[in-house]
């Protein structure tokens, strides 16, 4: 649909089945570059669409939206595949100068355009009303362009320096006069966000290793390094990366003293010697990188030369090496290409092999953190088939293309600074920032040992789970107590049983935008009680976590959603729609309110001391039916190179639902090239004892034990107990498609869940 208006012309396209394209074309147009729409994107080719067309309106009709340009009032309004109004944009003639008004019922909930910084107040929770600038901002920031509503549509504006007004039915933007881009997507949350990453761009993988544990310090050198992975070894408290800050670096030296190793401190860094020792321990270094470099180098002078200055930033002196500096301007396509020179490339093929970008956040560019990391990105996918992993201080929709992580900047340690990490992590997914992660244990100050075991428990069910402090801060578990560091120890490996089931969601992220942790919102989007609900959230499908946060808390009410819930540490079952009362252990901190819902199905693997140490020749899934049929996809690759691009993965997807008497789990044949260490599946089968077990219309052998069963070479079932009650063990050949039913003795009906 075309229309001409004053000083332009107005363009409606559909360019997905759920997503409309609405283009101010201004007669005098103003530059609208902009970072946030993927340049690889197109529009889905012929969208199913039909077009009606009369004296006063012209309609398109597609099966999951409605728009009408009403020619008379100059109108357009949206409306859902059930033709339920949702938006109207009216006062049209406004466009031109950068205007975009809408209306919406007034009951609709706002969320998104920006979270929070590391120092402000958390209050306003989830929920967006009022005045709202959309940018990058500072000190673990995130902002988009992007507001959206659980009542079933989004709005995502392309224009740069984008404010938003959200008062009562009104919804307004103001952006630079000039074109207008914008998209409007009709849908659920997981709807939203697909189109989102489909219009932005998709996430790569991190390796398979960043699901793990990281420990970061400052202040810290070769011996001491060795020393701390040792110990974390020896203690068998699992860890994958170690990040480093200014110390791993020449900071302050001339030639390329930003890029290259410090031989002072890591004397067997630069040879490659140290990579080796730690290849061996299974541990992964990965290192600070700043924006700035020393002026009077030869790296300084080439930057002079070249013009890759940032202007805006004076040269001033480095808090660090108190020698002259200025910032490097990432726009510039030259700047990028340099900055993974070829000392860098030394430093990454010798060690660093992932990067933690810091204090590219105070220039007032909201594409400054996004173009340092598309630099690393660019320059170390052209060297090497490694995949990218990172962590930097602010988000800006887009960044998410160049393997992009937010961490949320240098937060207090205390409780109340760990509480209100909650919102900051849940604002941040609710604009796209997916793979978030924090200074576990703060990092100005020192968290008591209390304080600390609750955040590594609270950090265990993060994207991206990691420690970090001020200058000669320790952040290792046994430096905090042994309750602490017996809680902390097992939040770790719990986490790391859990690996198989996180990775697939890596996955997940990629393919479909919605990441491992999202709001309860975007699960229950009608649920009054969870619009701002920060202190719980869904860590996958199948997992719902509400870590404590105050300090010696003995109970604390957690709301959970329509459904049945099962604890995951005692097998209690909850009726949800409800809040239940939880009692805390307030004198060993050792427990984590962690619950299970029914449907769920999730892969385990046996605890190693770091991702990928042992073969994994079995997966353990637990799978707690329900009357609906549920499903997981198990997604699965050799975790450290791009070759998952070409079609080299391995996906499995099972489904489960409970029908009378019987409990039928499907397993679908693999799909991609990979093929993992992996031969069986054993299914923990929760909610009753089966009489008979049949696969494909053969009945399967059984065994007296769950110990026999696995004795056995093959294929079988067996019965027993555990922490959830009766159980069946199921044990299948893994990647083949399998058809499975379990005729549960006496109809086994389902367990009865506490009122």
């Amino acid at each position: 649909m075309e229309t001409p208006l004053e000083k332009g012309q107005l363009s409606i396209a559909l360019v997905a089945n759920d997503t409309v394209q609405v283009q101010f074309l201004a007669d005098a147009p103003a530059a609208t570059e902009s970072l946030v729409l993927d340049p690889t994107w197109h529009a889905a080719t012929a969208p199913s669409a039909r077009v009606q067309e009369n004296s006063s309106t012209l309609e398109l009709d597609a099966p999951q939206v409605h728009v009408i340009w009403d020619k008379k009032r100059r109108e357009l309004s949206i409306e859902d595949a059930d033709h339920q109004p949702l938006l109207r944009q009216y006062d049209l003639a406004s466009l031109a100068r950068g205007e975009l008004h809408l209306s919406h019922a007034a009951s609709d909930p706002m969320y998104g355009i920006g979270g929070y910084n590391a120092t402000e107040t958390v209050s306003a929770g989830l929920l967006r009303h009022g005045r709202q600038l959309a940018t990058a901002g500072a000190q673990g920031h995130a902002g988009a362009p992007l507001v959206w509503s659980t009542a079933g549509y989004g709005l995502l504006v392309i224009n740069p320096t984008t404010s938003f007004t959200l008062v009562g039915s009104h919804l307004d933007v103001q952006a630079p006069a000039g074109n207008l881009d914008y998209f409007i997507v009709l849908g659920q949350p997981d709807d939203i966000f697909a189109a989102i990453a489909r219009l932005s761009g998709h996430s790569p993988l991190f390796p398979k290793w960043a699901m793990g544990f990281t420990n970061s310090q400052w202040s810290i050198d070769q011996k001491e390094l060795l020393s701390i992975v040792d110990t974390y070894r020896r203690k068998h408290i699992p860890i994958d990366n170690f990040t480093l800050d200014f110390d791993w670096k020449a900071w302050g030296e001339d030639d390329y003293g930003e890029f290259r190793w410090n031989p002072a401190k890591f004397p067997d860094g630069p040879s490659g010697k140290l990579k080796s020792l730690l290849d061996q321990r299974g541990m992964h270094l990965t290192g600070i990188m700043k924006p700035r470099i020393h002026v009077d180098t030869v790296e300084g002078r080439y930057a002079t030369a070249h013009d890759l200055w940032f202007a805006g930033k004076p040269v001033s002196d480095d808090y660090f090496s108190h020698k002259p500096v200025r910032d490097i301007d990432f726009d510039k396509p030259t700047a990028r290409t340099w900055f993974f020179n070829k000392t860098l490339e030394h430093s990454f093929d010798t060690g660093i092999v992932g990067w933690w970008n810091d204090e590219a956040d105070d220039t007032g560019n909201d594409g400054q953190f996004l173009n340092m990391q598309r630099a690393l990105y660019d320059g170390q996918r052209e060297h090497s088939d490694q995949r990218v992993w990172s962590v930097n201080r602010n988000f800006w929709l887009g960044a998410q293309r160049y393997a992009y992580g937010l961490w949320s900047g240098d937060i207090a340690t205390g409780f109340a600074s760990m509480a209100g990490q909650r919102a900051r992590m849940l604002s941040a997914i609710d604009v796209g920032a997916m793979q978030w992660g924090m200074d576990g244990g703060g990092f100005h100050g020192h968290p008591s040992d209390e304080n600390y075991a609750r955040w590594i428990e609270f950090g265990a069910f993060t994207p991206i789970f990691r420690v970090h402090g001020d200058f000669g801060e320790k952040r290792q578990p046994w430096t905090y107590g042994s309750d602490a560091e017996k809680a902390a120890t097992d939040a770790i490996r719990l986490r790391y049983a859990l690996i198989p089931y996180i990775y697939s969601y890596e996955y997940t992220r990629h393919v479909d935008g919605i990441g491992l942790v999202r709001p309860l919102t975007f699960d229950w989007p009608h649920d009054p009680q969870v619009r701002n609900d920060v202190d719980a959230w869904m860590f996958g499908d199948s997992l719902l976590v509400s870590p404590v946060v105050v300090q010696g808390q003995t109970a604390k009410d957690i709301y959970l959603p329509a459904g049945t819930w099962t604890e995951w540490f005692s097998g209690k079952l909850y009726k949800g729609g409800q809040r239940v009362h939880y009692v805390n252990d307030s004198s060993h901190w050792h427990d984590i309110p962690l619950f299970v819902r029914q449907g769920a199905i999730i892969p385990t693997q046996p605890v190693m001391d770091y991702v990928g140490q042992q073969p994994l020749t079995q997966l353990d899934v637990e799978i707690f039916p329900d009357d609906r049929r549920t499903h997981f996809d198990y997604y699965d690759d050799d975790g450290s190179t791009y070759t998952y691009e070409h079609g080299a993965s391995f996906r499995q997807s099972l489904a489960v639902q409970r029908q009378s008497g019987t409990v039928h789990v499907d397993i679908s044949a693999a799909v991609g090239s990979y093929r993992p260490d992996l031969a069986f599946y054993l299914l923990k089968i929760h909610g009753g004892a089966a009489a008979s077990v049949v696969t494909d219309s053969r009945a399967m052998p059984s065994f007296v034990s769950l110990d026999a069963l696995l004795q056995s070479a093959g294929e079988g079932w067996s019965r027993g107990h555990d922490t959830y009650g009766t159980v069946t063990y199921v044990r299948v050949k893994a990647a083949v498609a399998r058809n499975i039913a379990l005729a549960l003795e006496g109809g086994a009906p389902h367990p009865m869940p506490s009122p």
